[in-house]
Order: C-alpha cells, then sequence, then structure tokens
C-alpha cells in the first residue's frame, strides 16, 4: 500500500499499525497478546458461555497456567498444556504470524511450523500457578473502548483487534 491508499489517521499516526497476519475468528479466543514476557490472553469456555480461560505462557523459563476468570484452575491441564493454551497458540499465530510468536517465547520451530501447537512442541511448557487477575483486568479494559465514540486517530492499546474484515 502507498501513501496515496493509506488512509489519512494511519499517515498521521506516530504509533505503527501492525496488520493481523490472517483474519481472526473472536468467539473462541477474544483477547491474545504478547505482552509482559508472556503470551497470554482469553479464551471462552466450550461448555459455559458465562465462563471464560485466562492462560499465559511464559518467554522466560516457559512455564503456563490457565484458569477461569475467577480463578478456579483449569480441569484440562496435562504436562505441555491445556486445550486453552493451545487454542491460545493458535490464535497468536494467526494474529502475528508463527515466527513473530516463536522469536517472542525463544522457540526454536521448525520453518515448515504453521501452527500455534508446533510453536508448543517446540518448548519444555511446564504448569507453574499464577495469577491471571493482571490479563483479565487488561482484557476488560481494552472492552470498555468498544463504549467510547470512534475516535479518527487509532488506539495504541487497541492494535490486538484484527484488521477491518475479520470473522467474528
Amino acid at each position: 500500500m502507498n501513501a496515496a491508499q493509506t488512509p489519512p489517521w494511519e499517515q498521521r499516526s506516530t504509533a505503527r499499525v501492525l496488520s493481523p497476519a490472517r483474519p481472526r475468528k473472536l468467539a473462541k479466543v477474544p483477547f491474545v497478546e504478547l505482552a509482559d514476557g508472556r503470551l497470554q490472553g482469553v479464551v471462552s469456555s466450550g461448555s459455559d458461555i458465562e465462563r471464560v480461560y485466562v492462560s499465559s505462557l511464559t518467554a522466560k523459563d516457559h512455564s503456563f497456567h490457565c484458569s477461569t476468570n475467577n480463578n478456579r484452575p483449569c480441569g484440562g491441564i496435562r504436562s505441555g498444556g491445556c486445550n486453552h493454551l493451545r487454542a491460545l497458540a493458535d490464535e497468536a499465530v494467526l494474529q502475528y504470524g508463527v515466527a513473530r510468536v516463536a522469536r517472542y517465547l525463544r522457540a526454536d520451530v521448525a520453518e515448515s511450523a504453521t501452527t500455534g501447537g508446533e510453536v508448543l512442541s517446540a518448548v519444555n511448557a511446564w504448569h507453574q500457578p499464577s495469577a491471571g487477575a493482571p490479563v483479565f483486568s487488561r482484557f476488560l479494559r481494552h472492552l470498555a473502548y468498544l463504549e467510547l465514540p470512534a475516535p479518527t486517530e487509532p488506539l495504541v492499546e487497541l492494535q490486538w483487534f484484527p484488521a477491518g474484515g475479520a470473522v467474528r
């Protein structure tokens, strides 16, 4: 896209706007980010519409944790992760691309890797309980932006939202 095709707000912006690698579906994993030295986010429950899970995987030592938004441990935790962590990793790959996720997590993945599951397989993930409240709080703070009038300038904190045309 050249400067003539770039929207005016993006030309004036000092924040770099990154397009997602591919559009994501927000129903299963509404929030995913690479922040605070972790892959972290919120994953919807497959069995209860009112329950979400907060999952994270640290980049430093590859410890992971998954619990409900009210701090009840995930019942599906096994060595190497759970289904929520796998879904989070898959969505992170859609949002950021496999190379960026692997680089952030310091994972040695094959060049042919295309999924978050392959990134998780490349690390020796182990369970360590941690607080999910900060991640869930960030998610709720980002949701509050949806109630604001549409701005003409980009909001740096909302770069985790997929670009227009993404499937919901």
